[in-house]
Formats: C-alpha cells, structure tokens, sequence
C-alpha cells in the first residue's frame, strides 16, 4: 500500500462546501460550492427533506430557520461534513428546533433577523399567559436577547410567544402559538404531619409538591425496618447488631444506606466502611432504584443524591434539595408512570 502511494501519489479526500449568499432569505435561491478534492459520486441533504446529487447544486428554503446541510462523497461514511445555514425572513421572525414541547425541558427560540447592513437591533420576547411556572434556563440574556432560553414547568393548551424586534427605527412583531404537553414520571411520595404529598420528578428537574390523596396507599406500605434482599431477610433488630443508632435502613447494589439521630449513612452490607452522607438528624428515607437515587429528609426540606458505586463509599456528587418541607415522616418511590 505505501509503495502504491508513493506511485499512484494518494491523498487524503476532504470534504467541504460554502453557500452563497451568505445570509439567505425564505424563497431566495442558495448556490452551494462543492470544495471537496475529489470523489464521483454526491450526496446532498438540505435539513429540510429535499435531497441532490449534483455535485453542486442550488436549493431554495420555504420557510426561515437553521438547517443543517450534508454533504457526502462516494458513499462512504468517513467523507461527510455538514453545516448549519441560517434561512431569513425580510419580515423578523423565530425558530426553535424542537415542534413539540413537554414540561421541564430546556428549549431555546431564536431570531431570524434580515441585517445585511449590521444595523443595531434590539429584541424584547413575551409570553402572551406568562406565569411563574416557567423559568428562564440563560438568565443572562433574559427577554432581551437575540434567542430565548426556556422551561415550562406546567402544560399550557395555548401559549402565545412574541419577539418585538427593533431595527433602524422600524419596529416589528412576531408571533407564534405553542402546546406544552405533560408527560409522564416517576414520584416521590411525602408524608408529612398533616398531609400525603406526590412530587413528580423530570431528570434533574421537578415540580412542586400537591396533595395527593392516591399516595397513602403507597406511604402505608413503606417500611424502612424490613427489606428483602438477595432471598434474604433483613430486620432492623437484627441489623442493630452492627448498627446500634440504628432507626431505618434500605439495601441496594450491596450498599447499607441507613438513618440515625446522627444523620444519613451509606456502609457495605456486611457493616465496614461507614461513611456519614448528610450530619442533619434524617427523619425518613427511600430508594429509587429504577432511578438509582437516595431520597431523604431532615428539618430543612427533602433531599437526593445518587448511589454511590465506590467499595469505600466515598461520594463525589453533592446533596440536591428537593424540596423544603421540614421533617417528612415518610418517603416512597412509585414507578408508576403518570
């Protein structure tokens, strides 16, 4: 092979391409310049369902937005390259890359903004039914910046959205109607001196807690003084052996997490390398194990964290506070999805 290169003199292919202009508009014809040096074959994608074969083809967008373009030479996975065109509107408008929207989770609306002559712009976006069930994700750009960061935190049938945008004394405003839909979780159920509470959790987000009548039944069979693991029966009266302070526990992953006056602790599940979680007097406790998550409470509210996997039981991710409901008297998990 390599006297055949020096013979034959083999290079390596690159793939590349440009488009002219360079700021297109909807309904304007965009000329792409296949730069790659060499191939027979081409495969074009335009991110908008239309394809080509010509090895450098022109392709007109209906609509604003980002797309991303592919180019790929002879067939072969290895020579691919693609890149995002911007399409713009004369008229300013907005794009997102996601159509369907769900609570808690993070979507970003950008400005589709026609500015040849670099003028300067100003940008105020609005929800028409704004309320405090959503959060802005960028904080620092906020409602006045080129793009709009963004989670909804309660499903909304009809939610408007509005970008006023301000360009060389012409003001104009866009608009668009969206969906946020539910979708299903996991809960954590909470009992507390007066009520049964449900707290749905997203990843790393989560709603507030309601009061949820159809969670005592969960509530009422948790027990934290008897689990069954591996065949085996485990008893708080037989685990206060290792364990004097001992006042409820949960085994998973051959981990011992339990609770005392002292706090919150993890030890293998024959007794060594106890290490102490959380210092705070924990008054209950529950493990997620579709999850892999550790729930507990003390006087300041709810938290979790989750397993740890080391044999010596250290831990590198720090507690999240859940929620701040003092001192719950009992945690479960329910994996049913609603």
């Amino acid at each position: 092979m390599t006297l055949f290169c020096v013979v034959t003199g083999c290079k390596q292919v690159t793939v590349d391409f440009s488009y002219n202009p360079s700021e297109p508009r909807a309904g304007q014809s965009v000329s792409f310049s296949n730069l790659s040096s060499s191939g027979e074959n081409w495969e074009w994608s335009f991110g908008d369902g239309s394809t080509s074969t010509i090895k450098s083809p022109s392709h007109i967008y209906r609509k604003p937005g980002t797309y991303r373009v592919q180019l790929k030479v002879d067939n072969k996975k290895s020579l691919v390259t693609s890149k995002d065109v911007t399409i713009y509107d004369t008229i300013p408008s907005f794009s997102c890359a996601d159509s369907v929207f769900y609570i808690f989770q993070d979507y970003t609306f950008t400005a589709l903004v026609y500015n040849p002559y670099n003028y300067p712009v100003e940008y105020q976006w609005a929800l028409e039914t704004f309320n405090a069930f959503t959060q802005l994700t960028n904080p620092e750009a906020g409602w006045n910046g080129s793009s709009l960061s963004i989670r909804f935190l309660s499903p909304e049938e009809a939610l408007g959205i509005t970008l006023t945008v301000t360009m060389n004394g012409v003001t104009t405003t866009a608009r668009q109607i969206i969906t946020v839909l539910d979708r299903p979780a996991h809960s954590i159920l909470i009992r507390t001196a007066d009520k049964d509470y449900r707290q749905r959790i997203f990843g790393t987000y989560a709603e507030e807690a309601f009061a949820d009548i159809t969670a005592s039944g969960f509530l009422d069979m948790e027990q934290d003084t008897f689990q069954i693991y591996n065949d085996s029966a485990f008893y708080l009266s037989d685990m206060k052996t290792l364990f004097p302070e001992l006042e409820g526990f949960h085994i998973a992953n051959r981990k011992f997490y339990y609770r005392t006056d002292d706090g919150l602790w993890i030890a293998n599940i024959d007794g060594s390398n106890q290490v102490q979680i959380d210092a705070r007097p924990c008054s209950a406790m529950t493990l997620d194990t579709e999850d892999n998550r550790i729930y507990w409470a003390n006087a300041e509210g709810v938290w979790y964290m989750p397993f740890i996997g080391s044999d010596n039981n250290k831990f590198v991710t720090t507690p999240t506070r859940l929620n701040d409901m003092p001192d719950a008297e009992k945690l479960a998990a329910d994996y049913e999805l609603r």
